[in-house]
């Protein structure tokens, strides 16, 4: 074996670009950055999707994608307060809350949750109920509904 027969390893990747090394390197003084700008100044680069005033890709392409609202249903919530306000009605409907304010009229689907107390046995028809609004009307005495 000769010293002529020794080689080096191949590398893996290339050496990093080691600036700021005289002018013999090629890449020396301004360390091809160039002469002036906010580009040439260390801690510049900006925000990654920034294009000079010109408006960014990401705003200028539509929007895509799936979104829910379309196919909402929209629903309505009352609590068992709200119906022990109501003295005059022993039956409770959907109806008699919107007459009432106490649902949009745009609510398709009305759900009874249970916080507050009732005192007097009340019928509630409703698409919806909470396990606690189901326990406290029938504590009172009262029965529940479900519309399909």
């Amino acid at each position: 074996m000769n010293l002529s027969d020794v080689t080096s390893t191949p590398r893996k990747r290339d050496r990093r670009r080691r600036v700021g090394r005289g002018n013999g390197s090629g890449r020396g003084k301004t360390c091809g950055r160039g002469m002036r700008g906010a580009n040439c100044r260390s801690g510049s680069g900006g925000k990654p999707a920034y294009e000079g005033g010109q408006m960014p890709l990401f705003r200028a392409l539509p929007r895509r994608g799936f979104n829910n609202k379309r196919f909402r249903i929209p629903s309505g919530h009352i609590n068992i307060q709200d119906i022990a306000e109501m003295q005059n009605s022993a039956e409770i409907t959907p109806e008699l809350l919107r007459e009432a304010g106490l649902i949009r009229r745009k609510a398709r689907i009305v759900k009874v949750l249970g916080e507050g107390t009732l005192d007097r046995p009340v019928t509630v028809k409703a698409h919806k109920f909470s396990k606690a609004a189901v326990e406290k009307i029938e504590a009172a005495g009262g029965t529940v509904e479900i519309i399909r």
